[in-house]
C-alpha cells in the first residue's frame, strides 16, 4: 500500500466574504481585475464606468451586484451614485481619471488647472461622498503612479500630481478614520490605456521593461489588483502609498 506523504494544506476561507466592493472605473484594466479578484475572495461588486455597454458585459461576466454608468469626474453624478446605494459598502476602489500629461507652460490656463487638480479633486470628491457609506474598518483605495516622481522636461503636471497624491491620501486617512484610505502606485502596467498612449511603441516598451526590470517581466493589471485587494483585507494598513512597479524606479 502506498502512503501519500504530501502535506495537506488547510483550506482558506475567502477573505472578503459578505463584503461589498465598489469599483469606480471597473469595466476594464486595473479596475476590472480588482473586481475579479474581489469576487474570488467572496465579495459582491458594484461596477461604475463611462461606457454603459461595456459595463453591462463586464457585470454579466462577474455576476456583479450592480452597475452605474456616469463620469466620476462630475461631482454631481458621483454624489448621486453614492446617494443611490441602498446599503453601506465595505470598500471603494478608484481607477477613474485620465493621466494628467503635459507641460504646465504649454497648456492653456484652463487645461493646466484641470490637469493639475483633476485627480486630486477626484480623490477629495470620492472621500466626501463615500464618508457616510463605507463601513469601518472598510477602505478607500486610490491609484496613482511611480513613473513620474522625478522632474522631467514636458512632464511637470503629472510629476507634480504624483508627488502630491501620497500626502493627500495620508491626510484623508486621518480625516476618515476609522475608515482606511490607501494609494496604490504602479509604474508601467500593460493595459488598454497603455496601448492607446504608446501606440506603435508599445512592443518596444514591453521589450525594454522585460530586459531592464529586476523582476524580468512586465507588470500587469492582475498584479495591481492583487495589491489593491490586499489593502482591503489587511485592516492594519491606512494612510500609505504602496509602490508596485517591478523595480522600475530602480533602473530609470
Amino acid at each position: 500500500m502506498t502512503i501519500d506523504t504530501r502535506p495537506v494544506l488547510p483550506r482558506r476561507d475567502p477573505e472578503l466574504l459578505g463584503q461589498t466592493v465598489v469599483v469606480i472605473g471597473g469595466s476594464s484594466g486595473i479596475g476590472l481585475e480588482t473586481a475579479r479578484r474581489a469576487r474570488s475572495e467572496g465579495a459582491e461588486v458594484i461596477l461604475t464606468g463611462r461606457d454603459p455597454e461595456r459595463l453591462v458585459q463586464t457585470a454579466r461576466r462577474l455576476d456583479a451586484l450592480g452597475t452605474a454608468a456616469f463620469d466620476a469626474t462630475d461631482p454631481a453624478a458621483l454624489a448621486d451614485f453614492f446617494d443611490s446605494l441602498a446599503a453601506p459598502v465595505d470598500h471603494v476602489m478608484v481607477t477613474a481619471g485620465d493621466p494628467p500629461y503635459g507641460s504646465p507652460l504649454e497648456l492653456s490656463p484652463v487645461q493646466a488647472r484641470r490637469l493639475l487638480t483633476g485627480r486630486l479633486v477626484l480623490a477629495v470628491d470620492v472621500a466626501r461622498v463615500a464618508a457616510g457609506k463605507v463601513k469601518p474598518p472598510g477602505s478607500l483605495v486610490f491609484t496613482d503612479g511611480t513613473g513620474h516622481r522625478r522632474a522631467r522636461r514636458g512632464e511637470g503636471v503629472i510629476s507634480t500630481v504624483s508627488v502630491a497624491s501620497p500626502m493627500l491620501i495620508a491626510n484623508l486617512a486621518l480625516e476618515l478614520a476609522p475608515v482606511r484610505v490607501n494609494l496604490v502606485a504602479p509604474g508601467f502596467v500593460d493595459t488598454r490605456l497603455a496601448a492607446s498612449l504608446l501606440g506603435d511603441a508599445l512592443d518596444a516598451r514591453r521589450d525594454e521593461l522585460r530586459a531592464t526590470l529586476p523582476i524580468g517581466r512586465v507588470v500587469g493589471p492582475a498584479d495591481v489588483a492583487s495589491l489593491a485587494v490586499h489593502l482591503m483585507i489587511n485592516t492594519a494598513i491606512t494612510g500609505t502609498t504602496v509602490d508596485i512597479d517591478g523595480g522600475q524606479q530602480l533602473v530609470e
